[in-house]
């Protein structure tokens, strides 16, 4: 269907546009939950080989199964394909790093929430509308309640939970031009493996002197597939179907389901505040939501917007 206005015309929203809106926020919340329980997993193996044996493992088997699953054809990728690629490799290590890191200093829900910063960042950069920016602020203060920083904040986490945050909203926008410039997920397994090389000499030194016991490798291994293979495939894919703007907002589901995992399979107990800062986060969600909803279901001539030539 399409609405015209003398030689100019825009296509309007479809049943398809708006199955495919759906898809993009089932794959997204899908995405946000199985990260956040294989960081629960991942975390039952720190004290063993710690952090960075896990991040070690997480970058191999992302890897190995996102090569077997894409099998990307390395040998033809161009310069103007390996640039992004080779940064969101980077990326990806130095964003797995900064996260666990705080996990370990400061809690699965505190440090995720954290994370999310980064994007809150590229949804009020990308699209700064009043409507937007008043859900982006409703979204910080709910961060803010989640949060509850003391005196007695260690620190050392709260800035790698900062730098996570850096790196996820690179993560975002690097993810997007990834796959526009590559087909399926040739990309994001190029980048997978670009990391995991960069891991091989960290992983060896780190597993010299803290040997892995079976469970801890296993508990790693499952972090892979959880929190990188299921989200790397499952975000690129809805990136595809929902703007980078809303795609950001809707990141908000990270720290609840971060404070929810944590609280069911860690018991790291949460205060009233940072349970309030919960709900205005899901209010935010919600909000969202409902705006992009709006946004799809516009009547006709309000979406007229190309001039007749």
């Amino acid at each position: 269907m399409t609405t015209t206005t003398g030689a100019a015309s825009v296509s309007a929203p479809t049943a398809a546009d708006t199955r495919g809106s759906r898809s993009g926020l089932a794959m997204l919340l899908g995405s946000a939950l199985s990260a956040q329980v294989g960081a629960a997993v991942g975390s039952t193996a720190f004290p063993v080989i710690g952090p960075v044996g896990v991040v070690a493992v997480r970058q191999f088997v992302s890897a190995i199964a996102l090569l077997v699953v894409a099998r990307p054809r390395l040998w033809t990728f161009s310069w103007f394909q390996w640039r992004p690629t080779i940064l969101l490799g980077l990326v990806f290590g130095v964003m797995n790093f900064g996260l666990y890191t705080a996990v370990d200093r400061i809690g699965l829900g505190l440090a995720v929430t954290l994370e999310f910063l980064g994007p809150l960042a590229v949804a009020l950069a990308t699209a700064w509308t009043v409507r937007t920016a008043a859900i982006a602020a409703l979204a910080v203060a709910g961060v803010v309640l989640l949060t509850d920083p003391s005196p007695t904040t260690d620190w050392i986490g709260v800035g790698a939970g900062l730098l996570a945050a850096g790196c996820w909203a690179a993560y975002i926008l690097l993810n997007r031009e990834v796959g526009r410039r590559l087909p399926g997920v040739q990309g994001s397994a190029a980048a997978a493996t670009l990391s995991a090389l960069c891991f091989i000499p960290i992983g060896i030194v780190t597993f010299v002197h803290h040997p892995p016991t079976g469970t801890a490798l296993v508990a790693a291994v499952v972090v892979g597939l959880l929190s990188s293979v299921v989200p790397q495939i499952a975000d690129l894919l809805a990136l595809r179907r929902l703007p980078a703007a809303v795609f950001g907002i809707l990141m908000s589901a990270h720290p609840v389901f971060a404070a929810l995992v944590g609280l069911i399979g860690l018991g790291q107990h949460l205060g009233a505040g940072q349970w309030a800062g919960i709900g205005v986060i899901i209010t935010a969600n919600v909000a969202s939501v409902l705006v992009a909803a709006r946004a799809v279901t516009a009547p006709a001539e309000r979406r007229v917007v190309v001039p007749a030539r």
